[in-house]
């Protein structure tokens, strides 16, 4: 019975799907642009593309430019006064965690790969308290334009990342990363400069 079922009306369900699905894509994008627009503190820009669900916590001070595309599933949060900016043009993919409890700024054009993690802050160890209450250090974190984060990539608290820099997959951004720059590993250290090799990005 569910054999047949699954043939009588299967493939006229597809049919239909595969016809409405420019609609249903469009549609979807429409609402997940409104939630959006109504979690941010900020106004968000009519030009950014939203591939799905983006989750907002906390203050939802987080300003958006122009142009910017953002992949489903991305977490968006700031702590008290933090601020997180992301400039425009840039494409953050899905997963992606970042996290403002002093500043996050990401510079325009910049791409930020799948599940990797930006966060300003971290926790703090006290005799008197469990970690879950003894408070956070933060320090800003800034990325400059044009920069190259590759998937998987996490950036601590207090690093500035130059602009048209490229970090690869997995890497750990514990110190700065000066401007056109090649930077893997754990913690990320540079191998190479776009000056001298060419690399594109």
């Amino acid at each position: 019975m569910k054999r047949a079922l699954k043939i009588l009306l299967g493939a006229p369900l597809a049919a239909w799907l595969r016809v409405t699905r420019p609609l249903r894509i469009h549609l979807q994008r429409i609402y997940a642009y409104a939630s959006l627009a109504a979690e941010l503190s900020h106004p968000l820009p009519a030009s950014a593309v939203l591939l799905g669900r983006i989750h907002v916590y906390g203050t939802r001070n987080i300003e958006i430019g122009e142009d910017v595309l953002l992949y489903p599933d991305i977490h968006l949060e700031t702590q008290g006064s933090a601020t997180i900016r992301i400039g425009k043009g840039c494409v953050i993919s899905r997963g992606a965690h970042i996290v403002a409890m002093a500043e996050v700024t990401i510079g325009s054009g910049t791409l930020i790969g799948e599940y990797a993690g930006i966060r300003d802050a971290n926790h703090q160890r006290s005799e008197d308290a469990s970690i879950r209450d003894a408070g956070h250090t933060a320090r800003p974190i800034h990325i400059g334009s044009q920069v190259w984060i590759g998937r998987g990539v996490t950036v601590l608290g207090g690093v500035t990342i130059g602009d048209e820099a490229t970090v690869g997959a997995n890497a750990v951004v514990t110190r700065d990363v000066q401007a056109r720059t090649v930077a893997v590993g754990i913690p990320a250290a540079p191998i190479a400069s776009r000056k001298s090799t060419g690399e594109n990005g």
